[in-house]
């Protein structure tokens, strides 16, 4: 009985494909749709997820559960400046950080550009102070020689860390660790190269930096005592919210900040920043993919047309088979089969088309995108259950037929 089935569905399947194939324009003019609704859904939704993890990827590399503590800001005038600007955070403010229980490690951070120099090269590049924990913080090893240490930190040594740009800028194919180098006329030793970090998502190159101990850099280079940023890495993710609450208590009250007044620095979490980013992102590919799915509507009544078309050509076939035995079932499903068929190489065609356009769109374009199965597979069954709800009603009415009249029609 299983045998008679599969074979009979064979037939059916067959007779479909011969159907499509005598008028291979019109079925394709008529899936056309079909293959732009497929195809767009595929590329919208690569996109956006190509979106996605370029967000990620740029929060992942600037460290793992990162917190970032920035000055507050001023108003005079009527004029509010941002943040940043305020002289409020200090390295005591960091210290005290690092005590706290959600709090796995800090690192004081202060930044500026300045010429470095080492025999007749010279390179402007970002000289950045930083703790002996920013290895750990901002999840970037040193490639070669090692980074400063705590100790290192603490009596202000004149030792440097360098990046890969920097590093084949001033020094070219030399191996850099072991020379002295200088920035503001101070001497520093080049005691580690880091490893390869490359550009973030707004185009700056991350490997162009010199990093030496936060204590250096504001003793002999900036000549301040306060910090533009402390950069604090949570115990784990669900402890990035607790530790911004603690934070945020702790400075209020070193830094004796009464009820009614409002903070003078300001906690980013950045892994709020990257699910708001991934929010908005998913948002807009929805939104996308929304509108290309209309494709997939007209590409529906396309063919629910051509079926009608198709019933209204064949009703003389339709008679005589119904004359000679044929039940009504079978006359509804080899309609079903047909606008099936019909929906389903469309749907396959157009993942072809949405595969290729992503592929161009990654090639030509600084646009990463990303192709996954799930949006192949739902695009697929998406575009069989077309074929069937838009062939439904010519099979029904096929199916409805009186054999006398069908045979009558010219």
């Amino acid at each position: 009985m299983l045998k008679r089935v599969k074979f009979a569905f064979f037939l059916d399947l067959k007779s479909a494909y011969k159907t499509l194939l005598r008028n291979k324009i019109r079925s394709l003019l008529t899936i056309l749709g079909i293959i732009i609704g497929v195809g767009s859904v595929i590329a919208t939704v690569s996109i956006g997820q190509g979106a996605s993890e370029a967000i990620q990827s740029t929060i992942n590399s600037m460290g793992s559960n990162m917190l970032i503590i920035l000055p507050g800001s001023s108003s005079l005038g009527g004029v509010h400046t941002g943040f940043g600007i305020l002289p409020t955070l200090t390295l005591d403010d960091a210290y005290a950080i690092r005590k706290l229980p959600a709090v796995k490690t800090d690192s004081g951070n202060l930044g500026m550009a300045q010429q470095v120099i080492w025999r007749g090269n010279n390179w402007s590049t970002l000289i950045m102070g930083a703790s002996s924990t920013f290895p750990e913080i901002r999840d970037w090893p040193v490639a070669k020689g090692t980074f400063f240490d705590h100790q290192q930190v603490v009596s202000a040594a004149n030792v440097a860390v360098i990046g890969n740009t920097a590093a084949t800028e001033l020094f070219g194919l030399i191996n850099p660790i072991g020379h002295i180098i200088l920035i503001h006329n101070v001497p520093f030793t080049v005691i580690g190269i880091l490893s390869v970090k490359g550009f973030n998502a707004f185009g700056q190159d991350q490997d162009d930096t010199v990093v030496i101990p936060i204590t250096t850099m504001l003793e002999k280079i900036a000549g301040t005592t306060w910090v533009h940023a402390i950069a604090v890495s949570a115990k784990s993710k669900e402890d990035t919210v607790i530790a911004q609450s603690e934070i945020t208590a702790l400075l209020r009250q070193r830094h004796h900040i009464p009820l009614h007044k409002p903070n003078d620095f300001f906690v980013r979490n950045l892994t709020e920043i990257a699910q708001a980013a991934n929010s908005s992102a998913n948002t807009f590919t929805i939104l996308l993919a929304s509108i290309a799915a209309v494709s997939l509507l007209v590409g529906g009544i396309g063919i629910m047309n051509i079926m009608l078309v198709s019933v209204t050509e064949r009703t003389k076939e339709i008679g005589i088979r119904l004359a000679v035995g044929a039940k009504k079932k079978d006359i509804l499903k080899q309609f079903l089969i047909e606008s099936s068929v019909l929906s389903l190489f469309g749907g396959i065609l157009g993942i072809a088309a949405g595969i290729g356009i992503s592929n161009s769109i990654s090639a030509f374009s600084p646009l990463k995108t990303i192709v996954t199965t799930e949006p192949i597979i739902i695009s697929l069954v998406f575009s069989l259950c077309v074929g069937i709800f838009f062939g439904f009603y010519p099979a029904f009415k096929a199916s409805r037929m009186n054999p006398v009249e069908a045979l009558r029609y010219e």
